[in-house]
């Protein structure tokens, strides 16, 4: 269950940040996980590269700064350890790709740093939006895609933890579930 396609990795990604935006607030956390592997999986804690941060992420991820500021790993070292951590799980020659729940902010913060302490993103541009591919799948609009509507569904009515490597588990099952659903749609006659 890679993927659909040979030679493709899906990734499971998830980050807690200290605000809305890289060029503002810091990536506090990165948890990862291969989709079809689980127990493959990579966890993070980043030093703040800002002391900006928002009293509401704050409240949701309850990582704290002055712990992250002794305790977190240099960005550099985070990031080369998440490409390293890539390397190791997905087979050279082919290509991981980032999926996430809203992966638009997942994404920004996470290529943000690899291009800002590496220089590249192991990633290429390869993301894949979970929400979307269940709006596509689903044909529905972009607000039935919350996790309030697809956990009761999907996830046993679990929610996200706002953990980064939990949330990147619940993702991938997420995800694995809608691979399923849509592998099981037939294509039209004549097609």
């Amino acid at each position: 269950m890679e993927s659909a396609w040979s030679h493709e990795w899906y990734v499971s990604v998830d980050v807690e940040a200290s605000g809305p935006t890289p060029s503002l607030y810091a990536l506090l956390s990165i948890g990862a996980c291969l989709v079809a592997r689980p127990e493959e999986r990579f966890y993070v804690e980043l030093q703040p590269v800002v002391r900006a941060s928002l009293p509401e992420a704050s409240a949701i991820h309850h990582l704290s700064f002055e712990r992250l500021m002794h305790e977190g790993m240099p960005p550099a070292e985070a990031m080369a350890r998440f490409a390293g951590w890539l390397d190791s799980v997905v087979p050279a020659g082919d290509q991981p790709v980032f999926v996430a729940f809203n992966a638009a902010f997942d994404w920004m913060f996470v290529n943000d740093y690899f291009h800002r302490f590496l220089g590249h993103n192991p990633f290429g541009h390869a993301a894949l939006d979970i929400k979307a591919f269940y709006m596509g799948l689903r044909r529905s609009r972009w607000s039935e895609t919350s996790m309030r509507n697809l956990a009761p569904h999907y996830l046993g009515d679990r929610r996200l933890t706002h953990n980064a490597l939990e949330d990147a588990l619940i993702q991938a099952e997420l995800f694995r579930h809608l691979l399923v659903e849509a592998s099981a749609i037939e294509s039209p006659e004549g097609a």
